[in-house]
């Protein structure tokens, strides 16, 4: 039965679908990123706030045009990351097979130092507080985390924050150096862009097949890549194997560690840290389903200008009912195919394609996809006195505005400017589209038409990039073995890592007062998670039936419970409270 579900009727000349797999995967809206590093700072103190990862950000946030975190590492013919398609057709890890990783397993010379990224630092508070007292303010001088001497600080994860487009920056950006002279320095009188970064967890993740000791694997359920910290043997053929660089080595446990996606969190149905406490409400998490036989064939094509629509190939459509019923067959449950289906990374991503992935010419084929700034474009076209809200404006000015689209291109598309003059295009004409609508004007549907939509599909982009909800965001089911029921169970999230004395979230060793790891992070209650979604979604006051917890009550409505019940046994409302003075019955619990 099961191999007669998955050959469901076909249409004449279609590829029967293979084995189905489900990934959860990211969308981030560059278009509202401010640059913050809310999001940096809360997985630091999440995951990365102890001792011997002080240097490790999970998720940082560059500017661009900028040497990025590690510096350069886009330069792969310095670091030998991803994969390269050989004359054959196959593919092979640029930093080499097994021979390769032998003769240097001991002495791995392709590997960012510590100045590539830079030597961690923290103060000498001490001097603050025990300074006696004197005509001089004392002074907390900067010191090593590593070394513990006084140090210079000169470089950190962020230390070219708002400095795009100079020659000083700009020369050190791998892109910008590819595009020559002129794109180079007349690109800081275009624009500038943050780029949040976290592991990719591709569907082809070249950091898994570098590990000599099998550590590293892709989780089949959800598809996040993680490190099995048992196996790890602290080769670091992993971080040579990211493209990305986001793979880390902590020092002291002498174990790699990485994003996780927050899975503890993924797991019951809870967004990553850095996607809940994000500003500009700029990410997205949902489900995507993807033909894993047709992986490998689509990270090998030929022509890395054909990359970007060969990973688009693989995804499967959840509407499809033969791609439902072969998900079946494949053990994947309802309430993901359900998930999947109302995926907004689906929808921004292939329904839209408006979302686009960061370095495809890596052949990993990364499921973090990024929706290209236009706010760039239309401060261009205000500044000129034109108006920066038509559609034929901004269709003209993004074709006339080569240098950014082909940096652009060079960072979504392998270098390939039309997928994403296609993507800035349609953003455009959700603008004027919509303009029109909030003016009280009549629907122009050649506005739509002039990007290949429909009006009722830039309105449906409109409502996911412009209103979404809490539960609209964020659409992730939870895991197998974990069902809607369990949760009122579950009280407490915590990491497989945190043991006693172990590099997990609790941290190493006991709280520290103040400094690089101070304080510990309290765990994530999903009681707490899911009271707090239903107030920010729904429109009447949210509460748990059957328990009444004060701290999660921001005071709508009157839960049961509440208030001391009345005559027949009434539940809680206003009118039913006791008056002033009244004591319990008698007998009656006090």
């Amino acid at each position: 039965m099961a191999t007669a579900a998955g050959q469901a009727a076909q249409a004449p000349g279609a590829r029967p679908i293979g084995r189905v797999m489900a990934q959860v995967a990211m969308v981030m809206n560059l278009d509202k990123c401010i640059g913050c590093h809310t999001c940096s700072v809360t997985c630091k103190q999440a995951w990365t706030n102890r001792s011997g990862v002080e240097y490790v950000w999970f998720n940082n946030v560059e500017t661009r045009p900028g040497q990025g975190y590690p510096r350069q590492y886009e330069d792969q013919d310095k670091w030998r990351g991803g994969w390269r398609r050989t004359a054959g057709g196959k593919l092979k890890l640029r930093a080499g097979g097994r021979l390769k990783k032998l003769a240097t397993i001991f002495a791995n010379p392709v590997m960012p130092s510590i100045r590539d990224y830079y030597e961690p630092w923290t103060y000498d508070y001490e001097s603050l507080i025990t300074a006696p007292l004197g005509d001089d303010m004392p002074v907390a001088r900067p010191y090593s985390l590593i070394s513990g001497e006084p140090m210079k600080v000169e470089w950190s994860a962020n230390w070219d924050d708002n400095l795009a487009g100079g020659p000083e920056i700009a020369s050190g950006d791998p892109i910008a150096r590819k595009l020559g002279e002129k794109v180079r320095f007349s690109f800081e009188e275009t624009f500038m862009f943050y780029l949040p970064r976290i592991c990719e967890h591709c569907l082809n993740p070249s950091c898994v097949a570098s590990c000599p000791s099998g550590a590293m694997y892709k989780r089949a359920e959800d598809g996040i890549v993680l490190v099995d910290q048992e196996k790890c043997r602290g080769w670091r053929m992993c971080v040579t194997g990211c493209p990305y660089k986001k793979v880390y080595f902590n020092h002291k446990t002498g174990k790699a560690e990485k994003c996780t996606l927050c899975y503890p969190r993924v797991e019951v149905g809870m967004p990553t840290v850095c996607s809940e406490t994000c500003v500009g409400r700029l990410r997205y998490l949902g489900v995507i389903l993807y033909d894993v036989d047709r992986v490998s064939e689509a990270a090998a094509v030929a022509d890395e200008h054909d990359l970007y629509e060969a990973q688009l190939g693989v995804f499967l459509d959840p509407e499809d009912p033969d791609v439902r019923a072969a998900a079946r067959r494949d053990g994947i449950p309802d309430r993901w195919l359900e998930s999947a289906r109302r995926s907004p990374v689906y929808a921004l991503a292939k329904r839209h394609k408006v979302a686009l992935p960061l370095h495809p010419e890596y052949r990993t084929m990364p499921m973090v996809w990024y929706i290209p700034p236009l706010s760039p474009v239309v401060d261009a076209l205000t500044g000129t006195g034109h108006d920066g809200e038509d559609a034929g404006n901004l269709f003209g000015a993004i074709e006339s505005l080569r240098i950014p689209a082909e940096y652009l291109a060079e960072l979504f598309t392998a270098g390939d400017v039309a997928p994403v003059n296609a993507s800035l295009r349609r953003l455009a004409a959700m603008r004027s589209y919509m303009r029109r609508i909030n003016l009280g004007e009549e629907r122009d549907e050649t506005i739509a038409a002039a990007v290949g939509m429909r009006g009722r599909d830039i309105e449906d982009m409109y409502r996911l990039l412009a209103l979404a909800k809490y539960e609209d965001r964020y659409v992730i089911p939870t895991a197998y073995g974990v069902d809607d029921a369990d949760r009122g169970v579950i009280e407490e999230v915590g990491c497989s890592l945190d043991t006693d004395g172990g590099p997990g979230m609790g941290g190493m060793g006991g709280p520290i007062p103040f400094g690089e790891a101070s304080g510990q992070p309290p765990p994530a209650s999903v009681e707490t998670f899911h009271a707090l979604r239903e107030r920010q979604t729904s429109d009447g006051g949210g509460h748990l039936a059957g328990r009444v917890n004060l701290l999660n009550w921001d005071g709508n409505g009157t839960p049961d419970g509440l208030f001391p019940p009345s005559g027949s046994g009434g539940g809680g409302a206003a009118a039913d409270r006791p008056p002033d003075g009244a004591g319990a019955p008698e007998g009656g619990a006090r």
